[in-house]
């Protein structure tokens, strides 16, 4: 993943055209494919990989702060350890919390969105992963069922899933009785039993008989998440890598909130300390504001986060990923950039660009856009600006950039993504109108 790609040797027509169309459309990273215009991580991507992937997750667990401003590259981040997990068979969620939708304080909605996430690596030839808890035990019956046939299925979810260590026996029975039934083509019990391991709401009584003994609430889905983690393991599979992206910005955040969302965090930090969440790594990304802001009051946790030395290969141990410090300086880092995004781009449409020409120009827009966007979101802006100068050559014939032209590329691309970057990071402060916490 780190090293340099053949891009047209390697990469699918169709996944190219879907890379370009979502960094056309809005400067962002694509669903699938990152590893083909990823540059700048590979440091990082690099320790990952070696020493937890590799190393740490074969029985253990760690937890990681992704810091990053928008536009900096955070959900970039997640999509490239996404697909770097998926290569050694790790299960992966992502979940983009926000205060409406998922918010990381209500462990039942967090616990719900991570089962609808659930995904390995997609089937040669998508374009996406196929997620949800249910599909992937779907998946795992029937390669069980491909390679030995029914009969040795249900021996081994006897002999085997049925004995795996678990918090919750309720859990563990869940997932034993849910797989029997996929084997068995049981209908009823699959949606009923699916519904409870999707953490919607159930009569007690439809799965008491199934020894379901639990109801899933808020009070209890954290467990029932680290249940999730250790049953994974226990399904035979390398464990579990779980993305947590904060990405509504617009509401305030009072001090209720913050306070859960720093006591949640806490005990994550604590179980993974303790291998409670086996082969499991964790990882949150938030602005660098919250580092600032709001893990200071809250002396437990800023203990647990706050370092001296930055991760790298000579520090795989820190707890925060800074990705305000990459492996290449904006410019440089940008002109790499447009220059995979130039193969992809070709490949997706089945053209050839004058390569001396376009890399020109290139480095005529990197310095553009570093000079104009004083934080990291100008990574963003290239994106977009490269991506609609390139369309524009497609119609028109390749163009030489002047400065002058750039600069209206460059303003243009401004103005579009205005809307989704005007606010300031004021999230993680306390509202005006909250009473201030007293710690």
């Amino acid at each position: 993943m780190t090293k340099s790609l053949s891009i047209r040797r390697k990469l699918d027509p169709k996944l190219a055209r879907h890379i370009i169309h979502r960094l056309a459309e809005g400067g962002q990273p694509p669903e699938l494919g990152i590893q083909y215009i990823n540059v700048g991580n590979e440091s990082y991507l690099k320790v990952l990989e070696n020493e937890y992937m590799n190393r740490i997750l074969k029985g253990g667990s760690s937890f990681k702060l992704v810091e990053g401003y928008f536009g900096g590259g955070k959900t970039h981040f997640l999509y490239c350890v996404r697909e770097l997990a998926w290569t050694h068979g790790f299960v992966t969620s992502l979940v983009e919390l926000s205060p409406d939708e998922c918010p990381y304080d209500n462990s039942l909605r967090v616990y719900q969105a991570v089962v609808r996430g659930l995904s390995t690596a997609p089937a040669e030839g998508e374009l996406s992963p196929n997620p949800g808890l249910t599909e992937l035990l779907t998946s795992l019956v029937d390669d069980l069922i491909a390679e030995s046939g029914s009969e040795m299925a249900l021996e081994y979810v006897r002999r085997t899933v049925r004995r795996a260590p678990c918090e919750s026996h309720s859990y563990r029975q869940a997932i034993v009785t849910y797989l029997r039934a996929e084997i068995a083509g049981n209908e009823e019990i699959l949606a009923v039993v699916g519904a409870w391991l999707n953490g919607e709401a159930v009569n007690a009584a439809a799965v008491r008989e199934y020894g379901i003994f639990e109801t899933m609430t808020r009070s209890n889905a954290f467990s029932m998440l680290r249940s999730l983690c250790q049953m994974i393991v226990g399904l035979g599979l390398p464990g579990m890598v779980l993305l947590f992206d904060e990405v509504d910005r617009t509401m305030s955040v009072g001090p209720r909130r913050i306070r859960s969302i720093g006591d949640n965090l806490r005990h994550v930090i604590d179980l993974c300390g303790r291998s409670q969440l086996p082969n499991t790594l964790f990882l949150y990304a938030v602005p660098p504001e919250f580092m600032r802001n709001v893990v200071p009051d809250y002396p437990a946790l800023y203990q647990r986060l706050k370092s001296p030395i930055p991760f790298s290969v000579r520090s795989p141990q820190a707890p925060i990923i800074d990705l305000t410090d990459l492996d290449l300086e904006p410019a440089p880092m940008l002109r790499a950039l447009g220059k995979r995004i130039l193969e992809v781009f070709e490949l997706a449409h089945e053209i050839s660009f004058d390569r001396t020409l376009q890399e020109k120009n290139i480095a005529v827009l990197a310095e553009g856009c570093v000079e104009e966007e004083f934080e990291l979101n100008h990574r963003r802006l290239f994106v977009k600006v490269f991506s609609d100068l390139l369309y524009r050559q497609l119609a028109d014939g390749e163009v030489s950039l002047e400065n002058e032209a750039r600069e209206k590329l460059v303003v243009h691309a401004l103005e579009e993504l205005a809307a989704d970057d005007e606010e300031e990071w004021d999230d993680f402060l306390p509202e005006e109108d909250d009473p201030k916490v007293v710690h």
